[in-house]
């Protein structure tokens, strides 16, 4: 790959502007930016839950591969036209959804964020996933945008959901659930 960084700073954003990955550019709060820094928000909230030591194996494989696949739906947002997410990408995470949902009791009662550190951390990211999921639909309205962008953003704000009811559990915490007209 080579250097791709020799300098950090280019002052070429002082202007308010930044460049995409095709060299074209545009306003830092385009609607295409705000969907690529989101996703890559939402991938750094995603190495926060990686920097819990109390992962499950199974849990810890799964997010680092969507950490590898968020930098691919980054890299789709940045480059317009270029594509990188394939309908295969959205069913590997509905396959793991269905795996980690397995075995989690049914819900009778909306869950609060928490449970445990890592769990909130998780449903923390969840949030900012479907804030991506936003943006990257408010891109699409604009502009052309393949479907599987916005589809696997939407399952995996639905697997951290899942992903963090495992984690309260996995941690010896508890799911906190919502107290209708306390």
């Amino acid at each position: 790959m080579g250097n791709r960084l020799s300098k950090i700073y280019t002052r070429t954003g002082d202007d308010g502007s930044t460049g995409l990955g095709d060299g074209t550019r545009v306003a830092k709060d385009s609607l295409r930016v705000e969907a690529y820094g989101t996703v890559d928000e939402a991938n750094s909230a995603i190495g926060v839950i990686l920097a819990y030591n109390s992962l499950p194996d199974a849990v810890r494989s799964c997010l680092t591969e969507v950490q590898h696949e968020l930098f691919e739906l980054g890299g789709e947002l940045c480059i317009p036209g270029h594509s990188a997410i394939t309908s295969e990408f959205v069913t590997r995470l509905e396959v793991a959804l269905d795996g980690f949902n397995a075995d989690l009791p049914r819900l009778k009662e909306f869950i609060l964020p928490g449970g445990s550190p890592a769990a909130a951390a998780c449903h923390l990211a969840r949030t900012i996933v479907r804030r991506a999921e936003r943006r990257t639909y408010s891109l699409a309205a604009a502009e052309d945008l393949r479907a599987e962008t916005i589809q696997y953003l939407n399952r995996l704000s639905d697997l951290l959901f899942v992903i963090a009811r495992v984690l309260a559990r996995a941690d010896g915490g508890q799911e906190v659930m919502w107290q209708h007209e306390r």
